[in-house]
């Protein structure tokens, strides 16, 4: 089900710029292992390259429509990374890339075939409530982590 919504040409602009300023991660803010991974990149991305943002907050929603993604139904992390979208197992890996050793290790991934890494990725991405769990806790901005979300990151520039 795509939840279809207009998008306001000034804020699609808007939305543009953002995505060229900055590398931006989306995730599941009610999945358990969404925010779970969220809190790994808070904890080992310290120069805070990538910026988070609930897929379920405005801004989120705004970024998803953008790319013409359901702001209902997610079905894989959003990442992007100089302004290009990646999803599902190269997502992970381009994430997992940019946090050099020993997390860059994960390259090896990309001698997967894309199909098959979609495919237990997707294995995993459709069944993370029913594995993980849902959670009502969000993953707050403290004065810690503040500068890994991206809603932070736009009111400082």
């Amino acid at each position: 089900m795509l939840k279809q919504a207009r998008i306001n040409p000034v804020m699609s602009h808007h939305i543009a710029a953002i995505i060229q300023k900055h590398d931006i991660v989306l995730f599941d803010a009610v999945c358990v292992i969404c925010n779970g991974w969220a809190k790994f990149l808070i904890k080992h991305d310290r120069q805070a390259k990538f910026k988070l943002v609930s897929a379920q907050s405005a801004l989120g929603e705004q970024i998803l429509q953008h790319y013409g993604m359901s702001t209902t139904h997610y079905t894989t992390m959003v990442v992007i990374l100089n302004g290009q979208l990646y999803t599902e197992s190269t997502a992970l890996l381009k994430v997992m890339q940019q946090l050099g050793l020993p997390f860059s290790l994960m390259n090896a991934g990309y001698l997967i075939p894309r199909p098959i890494r979609d495919f237990l990725y997707r294995r995993v991405a459709l069944n993370r409530y029913w594995l993980f769990g849902q959670t009502n806790q969000c993953l707050i901005p403290s004065a810690g982590n503040r500068q890994h979300f991206l809603e932070q990151a736009i009111r400082e520039s």
